[in-house]
């Protein structure tokens, strides 16, 4: 045979013999003898029915083939293995990393309303038997389902692990370098499935998250501490995506210090009714509502592009059970992901059997709400379970009416928890099977799910994992813990190329003579200021340092709480935000962003400004914990056009500040309704020479002239595109100090410095300046 053909083996010595007689005179007595042993025992005396040995006294029964299983003893039985198994192994076919999704026919049925639905529950006595569920499969079927399952009963848990280790074919796949086997279940399904998780498209291949716009993919990941189809996610699409967590309080809690392969700042776990303080129950009704609300308020109010569900506990003993154990769960699972989902969103969740009612009608409901549906198992679920995944594609709209319903139900299955009486029905049978492509499907897809019973042997599982690995994309690396650097090493690793003197350039004060600098004004952008620039750098979680820019100064341990993705290089301020006046005047400290130079490990400094800012609120909006009110807020600084600056004048006002004597001090209040005491305002240049950007009169438009070759163009230059270390040490600084004059309530006025008059002056008389 094969060196790699899966079959049991049995004992055979390989030979034939042809029957001969063994003894003259004795062929008749022995004829039923044809092997070499028989003919030696012959020659010794041996008479069938008389045992060997001077008075026959030797044992005269045949000596069994031991059914001994591993080598721990003679005599050892283990139980689950000794039944009989009818099964062709020969229609087995070979593993294999290639996989296909299968989808149900698309649904043409309308979305059912309330007036429909609200005789559709079903209120019965409590059912704790399966054996009988024979609406979507074959009696046959069902009985060999739960006759395999039943062999888990017996078996010792030493030798359920040993089998089925050694019988599946990708058991060697395992986590790679994630936190455990589910993240490779994501990634996976998520290469089957056209990579509709990590790069989700609508109905027409367009990608629903668009990059130009500096969109977050935003998800959410219920019922799935530690947290592996998470860190999926964020390894794949690093600071790109932003995930929102509930599962269960407890030992199976989010393990976010354990994401070696991503960052788990992009994720916040939120637990229901009581945010970072709840239980996280997912089915208590209020928590569903307050985990909804929590989401959409932080992708506003959109909801998130897909949600993951991968919920379970343990049924041991009552396998045969699992499925109607788990109803309430798989129920609350898929209304949390109606109750969070976008419309055009995803959503995967995790299903063992589908043999009764309930849980086909929760299937057929799904089947009605998006435009494709698939049940799927994926060659990294063990095969000796029952668990598939219902993978839902292209959320409808109108669907907020099934939501409801589902609510309904879920709080009925609260009532009756303690009682005989149960939801035995969530959608009436004759609607699932009037449906013929939905109950042809679903019966089709119960009569293909196969259990293997572990009683072969896979010696192709190292070469089945490499394959599978690089199919899915996934590195075959070892799961190591990230490494830990000193911030000084770190900065010169991620700055590598930029000359170091550079940071230590301070900002051009702005006079009568540097205003002269300005004439290009559609080249500039302004920032208003409140404290000295520094360097932020982060390590990972709370690992952050500040760097004054001077190669003598050192890094220090920021004392602020927040959290940042390990290298992360950032310009930023120090600011003490304040909110109200007077005595009952709040103060925080936040970190606002002047500028981005890395950002988790992604070098921008040769972007635009305009991009790198852009980039900035959206790494903002990825690692920002709005459950977190112990933790200081990170913002990006508000970005003006210089040739707009007067609207920053509007946002001016004198304030009472706490402390300051009783006497008015102008302020600046930003758009999150937070006012600082600002120093001045930072002008910075965007672009490189010898471009210049200049206003067309004719074409009402904008467009880019190059001074040494008097060449123009609409489209931006890549050479014309000012990087991070132009934009650092060619700014300007318009110091606001005592003498200033920026605000019309302010009477003083120094004759040297620069005011407001001034300045808004010089702009409006170069705005409209063609080269």
């Amino acid at each position: 045979s094969e060196s790699n053909e899966r079959r049991p083996v049995f004992g055979s010595c390989g030979n034939e013999f042809k029957q001969e007689s063994l003894v003259e005179g004795t062929s008749s007595r022995y004829s039923m003898y044809n092997s070499v042993s028989q003919k030696l025992m012959a020659k010794m005396g041996f008479r069938e029915g008389e045992g060997l040995g001077k008075y026959g006294q030797g044992r005269k029964d045949i000596v069994e083939t031991s059914n001994q299983k591993g080598s721990r003893g003679l005599g050892l039985t283990l139980k689950g293995f000794d039944g009989e198994l009818s099964i062709d192994w020969r229609d087995e076919p070979e593993p294999s990393a290639y996989e296909q999704a299968d989808w149900f026919p698309e649904c043409t049925t309308e979305i059912p309303d309330a007036q429909e639905m609200k005789d559709w529950m079903t209120v019965g006595k409590r059912k704790m038997m399966i054996e009988d569920e024979t609406e979507f499969c074959s009696e046959d079927l069902l009985h060999s389902v739960l006759q395999c399952k039943s062999v888990f009963d017996e078996l010792e848990g030493e030798e359920m692990r040993r089998a089925r280790t050694r019988s599946n074919p990708y058991e060697m796949i395992r986590g790679v370098f994630f936190l455990n086997r589910a993240a490779m279940k994501m990634g996976n399904i998520d290469f089957v499935f056209d990579y509709m998780f990590t790069s989700p498209k609508d109905s027409h291949g367009k990608p629903l998250v668009k990059e130009r716009d500096a969109e977050l993919l935003y998800f959410a990941d219920v019922c799935a501490g530690p947290g592996g189809f998470s860190e999926y996610v964020l390894w794949r699409r690093k600071w790109h995506a932003k995930g929102f967590g509930m599962t269960l309080k407890g030992p199976n809690d989010f393990k976010l210090e354990d994401f070696y392969a991503a960052s788990s700042e992009l994720f916040e776990p939120y637990y229901g009714e009581g945010g970072i303080d709840g239980d996280g129950d997912i089915t208590r009704p209020e928590n569903i509502t307050a985990f909804r609300n929590f989401v959409l308020d932080n992708t506003d109010r959109k909801g998130v592009h897909f949600l993951m569900a991968d919920g379970g506990f343990s049924v041991e003993g009552q396998e045969n059970l699992q499925e109607v154990l788990s109803k309430q769960l798989l129920l609350c699972q898929l209304l949390t992901g109606l109750s969070v989902a976008r419309t055009g969103g995803h959503l995967i969740c995790k299903t063992f059997d589908l043999f009764t009612p309930f849980s086909v009608g929760l299937i057929y409901l799904l089947y009605c709400c998006f435009e494709r549906v698939s049940l799927f198992k994926p060659v990294t679920s063990r095969p000796a379970n029952s668990e598939r995944y219902v993978i839902c594609k292209g959320l409808k709209s109108g669907i907020d009416e099934v939501r409801d319903y589902l609510f309904m139900v879920n709080m009925k299955l609260n009532q009756l928890r303690n009682s005989d009486l149960d939801v035995n029905l969530v959608v009436p049978l004759e609607v699932i099977k009037g449906d013929h492509d939905f109950f042809d499907y679903m019966i089709r897809s119960n009569e293909n799910q196969k259990w293997l019973l572990m009683t072969l042997s896979e010696p192709r599982q190292a070469e089945i994992r490499k394959e599978c690995l690089r199919l899915w994309g996934i590195p075959d690396q070892a799961r190591v813990a990230p490494s830990s650097s000193d911030p000084k090493s770190k900065f010169f690793e991620l700055t590598q190329g930029t000359d170091i003197d550079i940071f230590s350039y301070k900002p051009t004060l702005l006079n009568s003579k540097s205003l002269e600098k300005i004439r290009n004004v559609l080249d500039y952008r302004c920032m208003v200021s409140a404290s000295e620039q520094k360097f932020l750098l982060g390590l990972g979680k709370s690992h952050i340092y500040t760097w004054e820019g001077r190669q003598s100064d050192r890094w220090t341990k920021l004392e602020l709480k927040i959290e940042l993705p390990r290298d992360t290089l950032l310009s930023v301020e120090i600011v003490h935000e304040l909110k109200g006046e007077g005595k009952a005047q709040r103060k925080i400290s936040a970190i606002h962003i002047l500028d981005v130079l890395v950002l988790n490990g992604h070098d921008v400094r040769d972007q635009h400004f305009n991009q790198r800012i852009q980039l900035a609120e959206k790494f903002v909006k990825a690692v920002c914990k709005p459950s977190r009110p112990d933790m200081s807020p990170i913002r990006v600084k508000e970005v003006y056009r210089l040739e707009e600056m007067e609207k920053i004048f509007l946002r001016l006002e004198m304030k009472l500040i706490k402390s300051s004597g009783g006497n008015p001090r102008l302020s600046y209040t930003g758009r999150d309704d937070r006012h600082f005491v600002p120093a001045g305002l930072y002008i910075v240049r965007t672009v490189n020479d010898p471009w210049m950007m200049a206003y067309s009169r004719n074409s009402k438009m904008k467009f880019f002239y190059n001074k040494t070759t008097k060449n123009s163009t609409y489209e931006i230059p890549p050479e014309s595109i000012a990087p991070f270390h132009i934009c650092y040490y060619s700014r300007l600084f318009w110091e606001w100090g005592e003498g200033v004059k920026v605000h019309d309530s302010q009477k003083l006025q120094d004759p040297e410095k620069l005011s407001k008059e001034e300045v808004v002056a010089f702009i409006q008389g170069h705005i409209s300046l063609n080269p």
